[in-house]
């Protein structure tokens, strides 16, 4: 049986595109199109697809608050499709990613090369077969995490010091949204770096590092080449380049060969801690496709650090923390909720 796919986008153009590409691939089928959220709730409903491709800037109803519905009423894979420029467009694309979606594309265009509609495609047919769950709905109100940062502060870090003096996270499928969770919940004198490398569509970096930093007290950004990083800064890997820390613990990027087509590789960055923090370090790998991060967290663990992955069941997909359990490279194996407090154990 072909992949059912349901179709969500205003603009008549794309929408057209979309549905071509996905059509001239005999195991896709294209069941239905929707103009706006409203109706991709109503016929995500109806028709049941196996997948979904969402626009997030759309009439009536944007693409954030229909995956939201989608993931509290009938559960669905969902593949955002979005301009990657617009920032208003970024933050509802990775609100959406935080609701349940479970990756981002960057939208397609009649001058797209034939491999660049083949990496939608394969996107697309990879995202079916991820079995999604319900997310309850939560009530939610305004949260500004920097005017409340003061208050967000953790009792037990007083002094600034600690014996951990690193920690670094790797993620993939579904990680923006439990970086969020977990970024969220340190407080505001957090006393080391965190940096992280989250694979994510090329042109989406800015973005999530924006995004990130309105979820959190700490100050999210993309890493430089010679950063050194800092107590409380949160530094993410850049599109297109793998990151590392040198002996002089400053930020190290280089376009070294992508690593079973990853650049940046979070194996590189685990390796590198392994080597100049040892045990000072906590190494955490999250949800996510693949093996990316599980040789270099097991090469921190062997060097003395603190190692934590993410448990099957609030995994999206448990590929990289599977692997890494698997080689014993992990010495806690938690849930996504009990990270950010694990965390704040081992830095106390």
């Amino acid at each position: 049986m072909p992949i059912r796919v349901l179709v969500a986008e205003d603009s008549p153009t794309y929408r057209e595109l979309l549905v071509t590409i996905l059509q001239s691939t005999p195991d896709l089928q294209v069941i239905g199109t929707a103009r706006n959220g409203t109706e991709a709730v109503r016929l995500a409903k109806r028709l049941r697809p196996d997948v979904i491709t969402m626009d997030v800037y759309m009439p009536e109803m944007d693409g954030f608050e229909a995956t939201r519905q989608i993931m509290t009423e009938m559960p669905c894979p969902v593949v955002v499709i979005s301009a990657s420029t617009d920032k208003d467009q970024q933050d509802l694309t990775f609100n959406a990613l935080k609701a349940g979606a479970l990756s981002v594309l960057e939208k397609p265009t009649l001058q797209d090369t034939p491999e660049a509609y083949e990496a939608l495609v394969r996107q697309v047919r990879l995202m079916s077969e991820v079995k999604v769950v319900r997310r309850w709905s939560k009530p939610t109100g305004p949260l500004d995490p920097k005017s409340t940062a003061a208050a967000n502060v953790s009792p037990f870090i007083q002094n600034g010091h600690s014996k951990i003096q690193m920690v670094v996270i790797a993620s993939s499928t579904g990680g923006p949204g439990i970086l969020a969770e977990i970024l969220s919940k340190l407080p505001g004198n957090f006393p080391v770096p965190i940096l992280i490398v989250q694979h994510i569509t090329p042109g989406f970096g800015v973005g999530l590092a924006d995004w990130l930093n309105q979820q959190t007290p700490l100050q999210v950004r993309l890493a430089r080449h010679a950063d050194e990083p800092k107590p409380g800064e949160v530094l993410i890997a850049p599109d297109g380049a793998h990151m590392m820390i040198n002996s002089m613990g400053l930020i190290a990027l280089n376009n070294a060969p992508a690593v079973h087509g990853l650049r940046p590789a979070a194996n590189y960055l685990f390796h590198s801690v392994a080597r100049t923090y040892g045990p000072r370090a906590i190494g955490i790998i999250l949800t996510g496709m693949g093996s990316d991060g599980a040789e270099g967290l097991q090469s921190m663990r062997q060097a003395g650090a603190h190692t934590i992955a993410q448990d099957k069941e609030t995994c999206v997909v448990f590929g990289m923390p599977a692997v890494a359990i698997s080689l014993d490279a992990a010495e806690q194996i938690l849930p996504a909720k009990q990270i950010a407090s694990a965390i704040l154990a081992l830095i106390e």
